[in-house]
């Protein structure tokens, strides 16, 4: 019963995750731009654009420029939960890639760093006054949540072992719509649920910043205002003006 209850559980929240985060993607791919707003210094050509975006994702660029503290705090998150996300592929591949098997050692201690870059996020929301109000309860809860999910899995692999191979077997059967048995782990369920629940809520929350920055243009944009005059696609095809109104000139 409880593995029927799951599975149908992460069947509608793929579901939720796919459609919300795709549907999120194209409003922010047809959002019309009407304005070059670059944030200086900002690249003059497109091959620079891509250098910064790179440097913006990986290491979070102008993060370190504004506060070093809170660098810190993000790469380690950040970093941890991509090391701990590549780490758990061992669970929906068979056979398990090489280089996911090299990423287990030390895809359990980055479970550590995952917390502690969460628990520096947070302490930055309760401490610090002028970010403190702004905070919605959301911003809060949201960083719980993570933190429950580092925590509960935390908990599975150094405190209260699980049954690892029945939970992939489990899931490579969901692959194929075969419900199979999964461990009666109170911890395990606590994890599972919190996924699905961060999966359901993902595309309706902040963390739609992680596609979302590919999109900004005070980021993606050349900064070629003097050289070119920049019309959004959905203004290219407008009729001319009547007669009697005096056209902008350009320059």
């Amino acid at each position: 019963m409880i593995a029927t209850v799951y599975a149908v559980l992460f069947y509608v929240a793929t579901l939720l995750l796919v459609v919300g985060v795709g549907m999120k993607v194209w409003k922010y791919a047809t959002t019309p731009v009407p304005l070059k707003i670059v944030v200086s210094p900002a690249p003059r050509t497109r091959r620079g654009v891509v250098l910064r975006m790179f440097r913006e994702v990986i290491f979070f660029e102008s993060l370190f420029r504004s506060n070093k503290w809170i660098w810190i705090f993000a790469v380690l998150f950040h970093w941890g939960m991509l090391i701990v996300l590549l780490r758990h592929l061992r669970y929906f591949t068979q056979p398990v890639w090489w280089w996911v098997d090299l990423l287990q050692p030390i895809g359990r201690l980055m479970a550590f760093v995952m917390l502690a870059g969460l628990l520096g996020l947070w302490a930055r929301r309760i401490f610090q006054q002028r970010i403190r109000y702004i905070s919605n309860p959301s911003d809060h809860l949201m960083l719980v949540l993570l933190l429950a999910i580092a925590g509960s899995g935390t908990l599975m692999t150094y405190v209260t072992r699980t049954d690892v191979i029945a939970v992939k077997s489990y899931f490579l059967g969901l692959f194929r719509f075969q419900i199979g048995e999964l461990p009666l782990d109170p911890i395990l369920l606590t994890h599972l649920g919190l996924v699905a629940l961060l999966m359901i809520i993902f595309p309706i929350s902040k963390l739609m910043h992680a596609p979302g920055m590919f999109f900004a243009p005070s980021r993606t944009q050349v900064d070629n205002a003097r050289e070119k005059r920049h019309i959004s696609k959905w203004a290219r095809n407008l009729p001319p003006l009547p007669e009697g109104i005096p056209k902008k000139e350009e320059g």
